[in-house]
């Protein structure tokens, strides 16, 4: 199972490195020889990568054993795919607006009988058609990461039920844009941003069953 999955459900913390406009296998390299994260953060909203991009910085990542996502906002079924193609671990969806939203773009990024992603083994995830497709589907669909930022009025209001769509792995706060529809922008510990914060934290935690949620202070 890959890193972030693993230690996502051992309740460990993610070491994450983030990169976008400065991205280079070298930069990634030196990421890597430092050995101090567990992840690397593709930011394609933001930085418009390529998909020879995600594959260099995928490729590179890989070889220092860091496991990789991409974040993107899931407009369409190719901005979804493609990625996953390239070689990235897994997407984080950016910018949604509903539990049906989030739908769409996990069946877009899952395999039959989860999805409807077109099946193609011959790129790099499927090791240029050396994995026997029935292996190749099965293994994406348990594998692959998908997290949601909440950081929009109509995902801060569906929270709940974003956090219940299935195969969904993280629910993750963009503090920057949150704090905007909250009218405190930029200024993250707003009683507002840490009630909204606090209320995140909840409904993920009731919708995967656990105990507790973490209390912000």
């Amino acid at each position: 199972m890959p890193r972030i999955k693993t230690m996502l459900a051992e309740g460990k913390v993610v070491r994450v490195f983030g990169t976008g406009q400065l991205i280079s296998p070298k930069l990634i390299e030196i990421v890597g020889e430092h050995g101090e994260f567990d992840a690397l953060w593709l930011d394609q909203e933001h930085a418009g990568l390529t998909m020879k991009e995600i594959e260099w910085a995928t490729m590179a990542a890989r070889s220092y054993g860091m496991d990789h996502f991409v974040r993107l906002p899931p407009t369409d079924y190719a901005s979804v795919m493609r990625p996953l193609e390239a070689g990235a671990g897994g997407l984080m969806l950016s910018m949604v607006r509903s539990p049906a939203e989030v739908e769409q773009a996990v069946r877009w990024a899952k395999f039959h009988p989860r999805g409807e992603r077109g099946v193609n083994g011959g790129n790099r995830d499927g090791r240029y058609g050396l994995v026997p497709l029935a292996e190749y589907t099965a293994r994406a669909n348990a594998e692959t990461f998908l997290g949601v930022q909440v950081e929009t009025a109509g995902a801060l209001e569906t929270v709940a039920e974003i956090a219940k769509v299935p195969d969904v792995d993280l629910i993750f706060v963009g503090p920057s844009d949150l704090s905007q529809v909250l009218g405190c922008t930029g200024d993250f510990e707003n009683p507002r941003c840490l009630e909204a914060i606090q209320h995140i934290a909840r409904s993920a935690a009731a919708a995967w069953g656990s105990s507790t949620a973490p209390t912000i202070r």
